[in-house]
């Protein structure tokens, strides 16, 4: 862990998964809204400590989040020490086909299970002025599944729907103030074996015609941060694909087309 001060008057961010990818974009976009950003990482250190070295005071913290007890621990010894964190990204994901029971409980570990205990440890934590958020990154898939990647797709729909499970109970706990949400992204950025030619290609199936940017992402996010939506609603950042009937994922209809 790189441990950093914030100044007092900066607001903390964590982004889990952030060395790169979305999760990179996510924790600049905080940082130049100046935020004091946490850059979780698992293995790829290097990637995100020279993150960390071009945000200014960004530091990170790394853990394994298929360990439950790990994610639980993370969340203790940040509040520990940063008392003016109010944000919980959820970005980290595993994707892919599942080739075994094994890979398949890891992919739920990953994408629901340890999200869900990252943010009811955070919602434990003492009351916030202000209040906490907890900004789950979920998938269009929630709206409008396919049959491909079956186990990351259930895990994506079982941590969509601790949204609104994790909001009420915020309110009946009198704490109307944390609000819980989903950010739902569309097709982003190349998956797997796909080109980037095919990726230009069917990341433009959607209603918009256009590609999910990553400061779309990263915008989506700080409104959902700073914003006044009311909690436990899920924002579709995917140019409207969740609204269309496609019947594979967009991988394949690259490659089948």
């Amino acid at each position: 862990m790189n441990s950093a001060s914030p100044s007092p008057d900066r607001p903390a961010v964590l982004v889990t998964g952030a060395a790169r990818r979305i999760g990179a974009a996510l924790a600049r976009g905080f940082s130049d809204a100046g935020w004091h950003v946490v850059i979780h990482c698992h293995r790829s250190t290097s990637a995100a400590q020279a993150l960390a070295d071009e945000l200014p005071g960004a530091e990170i913290v790394t853990a394994d989040l298929g360990d439950i007890d790990a994610c639980v621990a993370m969340v203790e010894s940040l509040a520990a020490r940063l008392p003016g964190w109010r944000v919980l990204v959820n970005n980290a994901a595993r994707f892919g086909a599942a080739r075994d029971t094994a890979d398949a409980l890891a992919t739920f570990r990953l994408n629901a299970l340890a999200p869900w205990t990252l943010a009811d440890a955070f919602l434990r934590l003492p009351p916030l002025a202000g209040g906490r958020r907890v900004i789950h990154l979920t998938d269009q898939k929630v709206a409008h599944p396919n049959p491909d990647f079956p186990h990351y797709t259930m895990a994506k729909h079982a941590l969509a729907g601790a949204v609104a499970g994790q909001q009420m109970a915020q309110d009946q706990a009198g704490r109307p103030r944390d609000r819980v949400y989903a950010l739902a992204p569309g097709a982003i950025l190349a998956s797997l074996d796909q080109s980037e030619a095919e990726a230009d290609q069917t990341h433009r199936l959607n209603l918009l015609q256009r590609r999910v940017t990553l400061p779309d992402m990263a915008q989506t996010a700080l409104f959902l941060a700073t914003g006044p939506l009311a909690g436990g609603q899920t924002l579709f950042a995917d140019c409207g694909q969740h609204l269309l009937r496609q019947p594979r994922d967009v991988i394949f209809l690259g490659k089948d087309a």
